[in-house]
């Protein structure tokens, strides 16, 4: 808590009580806006930890299904096979304005089959690992358009919540130290004015019985 450098008047006093409100209101606003994206961040990584962790069980499988096929299928074979996908996927980014926070939502579109291959030479372990790839494929979007959307509303968060500490911690108490201050010093002034008027008119008092 410092007291800023500001000339102790009437005029400045006022500008800073105006300036103490503002800086109240704004807290109370920033603190708001600090425990809605608290909310919202902590709903966001309760569900990426629930798709993370469900995610990671079923791409397991499939790697696990595609060094089987890999370990029963010659090389060259292995990569004739997926050299010419016939599958496509279309993905469009759109945002949405969450608290002054644009969060990315993540539209996905497949066509096609993945499976675009003989299956004289190829073994069933490769057709398990690439269908459950495929199938995979829209959890992993939704997983990385989540995990964005909490690495957003964090990076907000951080910023909010150094606002309100800078107004709750150093801008408030500044200025009410200021306030405070200013107030004293005009208090003092207003006394030692009181005192200079009642000494004159003494004086005169005095002068006005001595001339009688």
């Amino acid at each position: 808590m410092a007291r800023l450098n500001i000339k102790p008047t009437r005029m400045e006093l006022l500008k800073l009580k105006k300036k103490v409100k503002s800086a109240i209101r704004g807290h109370k606003l920033l603190k708001d806006k600090q425990d809605g994206l608290m909310k919202t961040f902590m709903e966001i990584i309760k569900t990426a930890k629930s798709l993370r962790s469900q995610t990671e069980g079923e791409l397991g499988g499939a790697f696990k299904n595609f060094m089987q096929a890999s370990s029963v299928m010659m090389p060259q074979v292995l990569e004739s096979a997926l050299l010419f996908p016939s599958a496509k996927v279309n993905l469009k980014v759109r945002t949405k304005n969450v608290m002054s926070v644009y969060i990315p939502y993540f539209d996905l579109e497949q066509s096609g089959d993945i499976l675009n291959y003989g299956y004289l030479q190829t073994s069933v372990e490769l057709d398990i690992a690439l269908q459950s790839l495929q199938k995979l494929f829209p959890k992993l979007i939704k997983l990385a358009e989540i995990e964005k959307q909490a690495e957003r509303l964090a990076m907000e968060l951080e910023t909010t919540r150094r606002r309100v500490n800078a107004l709750e911690y150093k801008m408030i108490p500044d200025l009410t130290e200021t306030a405070k201050f200013i107030t004293m010093k005009l208090a003092e002034a207003e006394r030692s004015t009181k005192v200079t008027v009642m000494r004159i008119k003494k004086q005169l008092e005095k002068k006005e019985a001595d001339s009688v």
